[in-house]
């Protein structure tokens, strides 16, 4: 993180953060109390070692964390983390197709583990696929790594598309209040706005996937999905410089479960801030998640987009079917190596 970068957050979090000096004591400067949280998140620190890094108890140090966690999330994320309109909507759009070739995408969707310690209570709901201990961030992002709409908290037992089901994404979507209604015709359908997201997810009007591979794909639908995995992939590439940056969501932080998300919805607002100030990012650090974000894409699995109320599937399905027919003639030398 910039030097520039760290001063514009501890001025936006100075009115909440500081404190008055007493007689018995001066109160810990606000910039203190921003670099105690950003070098827990960013380092996984304990209480022991970041007591003795900034020379201040361990009591101390952890109600820092708590209440800049919490500053951070209720001042911070209406300016960092909100689902785009206008101007920004359309900045999105136009980036997937120059820099992807996707059609009318203003995001893509996917789901991802961040390690707890086991709870005491309910220890089984936590304990996920890979076999540890889990909350589940699910998150949306735009061509440029940054997260327009998160949900946190759910265990990490439950599956990608319960958690897709009750996210508040499905209610606005369903009714139409996700994005403007704003179409495309292509090849005589109306494509309207949406997000992508892996087999998990279920095919919607707002909501596109691949097709399912029966081993009976023709080329235009292979085609099809290859062109939405490419597009899907900024997710993968969010996540990864999200935990690369923040290294409290790589491995077990120490956390109280019940406080873990409130981590994990600061961790991501920060992660827009740097995107968005153009701080750097470690090559190597996205090295050491490559194993996870491949484990992740061997364990999709396909669901019905039934499992969402007021599904029109025929609906969905011509909009695919459009969107194939499209991308056959816009790349038709791709094309050719499914042929």
């Amino acid at each position: 993180m910039r030097r520039a970068t760290f001063d514009l957050i501890v001025d936006q979090l100075r009115p909440r953060l500081t404190k008055q000096d007493t007689v018995m004591r001066q109160a810990i400067p606000v910039g203190k109390r921003v670099a105690i949280t950003i070098w827990r998140l960013a380092r996984n620190s304990d209480l022991v070692a970041t007591s003795k890094q900034f020379c201040v108890g361990k009591s101390t140090v952890l109600n820092i964390f708590r209440e800049t966690c919490e500053a951070i999330v209720d001042i911070l994320m209406p300016q960092y983390i909100r689902r785009p309109s206008g101007a920004r909507l359309q900045t999105i759009i136009d980036g997937f197709r120059q820099k992807y070739g996707m059609v009318q995408c203003a995001g893509a969707i996917d789901g991802t583990h961040i390690p707890i310690i086991a709870p005491e209570k309910d220890h089984a709901d936590y304990h996920n696929r890979k076999q540890f201990h889990s909350i589940i961030l699910q998150g949306v992002c735009d061509h440029q790594y940054r997260f327009i709409d998160i949900n946190v908290g759910w265990p990490g037992r439950v599956h990608d598309a319960r958690v897709f089901r009750h996210s508040s994404i499905v209610d606005a979507g369903q009714n139409g209040l996700l994005f403007p209604e704003t179409t495309e015709n292509i090849s005589g359908v109306d494509i309207p706005i949406m997000i992508i997201g892996d087999p998990a997810y279920p095919l919607l009007r707002w909501l596109m996937k691949g097709y399912r591979d029966n081993g009976r794909l023709t080329p235009e639908q292979k085609l099809f999905n290859f062109t939405l995995s490419r597009n899907r992939m900024v997710i993968e590439g969010t996540y990864g410089r999200l935990k690369g940056r923040w290294r409290c969501l790589l491995t077990r932080h120490d956390s109280s479960t019940e406080f873990v998300p409130t981590v994990i919805t600061a961790c991501c607002i920060l992660h827009n801030i740097c995107e968005i100030h153009k701080n750097k990012i470690k090559r190597s650090w996205l090295k050491e998640i490559e194993d996870e974000l491949r484990a992740q894409r061997m364990q999709q699995q396909e669901v019905n987009g039934e499992n969402v109320p007021g599904v029109d599937v025929a609906s969905a399905e011509a909009i695919r079917a459009a969107l194939t027919r499209h991308f056959a003639l816009t790349f038709p030398d791709q094309l050719a190596i499914y042929q």
